[in-house]
C-alpha cells in the first residue's frame, strides 16, 4: 500500500522540478531577447527628466525599441528596484555583421557595459554616477538627478565630469555610432548574476508601443511623450515632452532614395531615325547595307575635319526636313562639312543640283548608302 503514495511523491517532485527548468529557461530567454535590423536608430531626444516620486527609485533612461511599424520612443522613466543592492545597466543598439542589434538592459548588483552611449541623468556612457547603494539605502546625486529633499534624504552632490562629446548618438559601432568597447570591470559585470526587466517595465514599454505619436516616423525624433514619472503614465499629468530632436530626422525610405539603383541604359537613337528607313535624296536607288559603314580616314580634301564616332548620335546628325536640305549640306548624314569645306572628291554637288535626281555623272557609291 505504501508504493503508490511514494510513486505520487516522485512525480510531484519531477513535476516541480520540470517547471523550474522551464521557468529557468524562459527567464534566460527573456533576457538574451535580440532583436536586429539594417537601419540605424534615430538620435536620442532631448528632454528634461521628472522628479523622482520617493525612495527607492532609479532612473532608467529611454531608448528607442523596433516594432512592426519601425522605431518608437520607450520613455525614460522612474522605476522602483526590485531588490535592495541593484543597479539598471540600460539597453542599446550594437552594430555586428552588417546589422543593428538590440541588447536588452538588466539589473545587477554592478552597471554593464551599455555601448558608451550617453543617455544622461547619471548614465555618461561608462557606469552610472547618479547614485550608490549604502547599508541598503540608495543614496542620490542632485547634481544629474531632480530629486527633492522634501520626500527624499538620502542625497549628496557630486559633479560628474563627462570626458564624452555630447551628441546625442543612440547606438554603438557602424557608421557614425559610439567606439566604445568593454572595460575589465564593465565584462566582469557581465558575467555576473542577472535580473531582466521587470513586469512594470515591459508593460511601459509595451503601452509605448501601442501609442503610434510615439513613433519616429510620426514624430520625427521628438516625441511627444520623452519621459515619464512612473512606468506606464504616458498620459498622465507629469509626462514630459522632447523639446527637440537630438539631430535632423532622417527616415529610412530617403535614406535609400539618395542612393538609387543605377538606371538601364538609354537605347540608341540612331537606330530609329526617318533617314535610316526612307532612301536619300541624293541617291537614285540605295542599295540597303547589312552593316554601318566603317568610319573613312580624313582625306586631304577634308583637313580640318576631326574623327568622328558614327555611332554616337551628335546634334548636328538630327533629322532635318527631306525637302528642304541646306545649300552648303552633303547629300549623305553622316558627313556635315562646313560651308568652307570642299565637298568628297567622289561626290562634287553644286548648290543647284539640291533637287532630288543625281547628277548625269554620279553613281551611286556604297560609302553614301543612308545608316542603318
Amino acid at each position: 500500500m505504501k508504493q503508490p503514495k511514494t510513486l505520487h511523491i516522485f512525480e510531484s517532485v519531477r513535476a516541480l522540478v520540470f517547471a523550474f527548468v522551464i521557468l529557468t529557461i524562459a527567464t534566460a530567454s527573456q533576457a538574451q531577447v535580440a532583436v536586429s535590423i539594417t537601419v540605424a536608430p534615430p538620435a536620442l531626444p532631448v528632454y528634461e527628466q521628472p522628479p523622482c516620486p520617493s525612495a527607492g527609485y532609479i532612473w532608467t533612461p529611454g531608448y528607442w525599441a523596433y516594432g512592426p511599424n519601425g522605431y518608437f520612443w520607450v520613455p525614460g522613466t522612474w522605476v522602483e528596484v526590485p531588490a535592495a543592492g541593484l543597479l539598471w545597466t540600460p539597453g542599446y543598439w550594437g552594430w555586428n555583421n552588417g546589422v543593428y542589434v538590440w541588447n536588452p538592459g538588466y539589473w545587477g548588483p554592478q552597471v554593464g557595459f551599455y555601448g558608451g552611449v550617453v543617455y544622461g541623468y547619471g548614465y555618461t556612457g561608462v557606469g552610472y554616477q547618479g547614485g550608490y547603494w549604502n547599508n541598503g539605502q540608495l543614496y542620490y546625486n542632485r547634481s544629474v538627478n531632480n530629486v527633492s529633499t522634501t520626500n527624499i534624504t538620502n542625497v549628496y552632490n557630486k559633479t560628474v565630469i563627462n570626458n564624452t562629446t555630447v551628441n546625442y548618438v543612440s547606438y554603438n559601432g557602424g557608421a557614425g555610432g559610439t567606439t566604445a568597447r568593454p572595460t575589465p570591470q564593465e565584462q566582469a559585470a557581465a558575467q555576473q548574476k542577472h535580473v531582466p526587466a521587470t513586469a512594470v517595465q515591459v508593460q511601459h514599454e509595451q503601452a509605448a508601443k501601442a501609442d503610434r505619436n510615439q513613433l519616429a516616423s510620426a514624430n520625427h525624433g521628438q516625441p511627444p511623450v520623452a519621459a515619464t514619472p512612473k512606468p506606464g503614465a504616458l498620459a498622465g499629468s507629469g509626462a514630459v515632452k522632447a523639446s527637440r530632436a537630438g539631430a535632423p530626422y532622417n527616415p529610412p525610405l530617403q535614406r535609400a532614395a539618395s542612393n538609387p539603383p543605377a538606371k538601364e541604359p538609354t537605347p540608341r537613337p540612331e537606330n530609329n531615325r526617318p533617314e535610316n528607313s526612307a532612301p536619300h535624296p541624293a541617291t537614285a536607288a540605295p542599295t540597303p547595307a547589312t552593316h554601318p559603314p566603317a568610319p573613312r580616314p580624313p582625306t586631304a580634301s577634308q583637313p580640318e575635319s576631326a574623327p568622328r564616332t558614327e555611332n554616337v548620335p551628335h546634334p548636328q546628325n538630327a533629322p532635318r526636313p527631306e525637302a528642304a536640305p541646306h545649300p552648303e549640306a552633303t547629300p549623305h548624314p553622316e558627313t556635315t562639312p562646313h560651308p568652307e569645306t570642299t565637298p568628297h572628291p567622289e561626290a562634287t554637288p553644286h548648290p543647284e543640283q539640291a533637287h532630288p535626281a543625281p547628277a548625269p555623272e554620279k553613281k551611286p557609291q556604297p560609302e553614301e548608302n543612308p545608316p542603318q
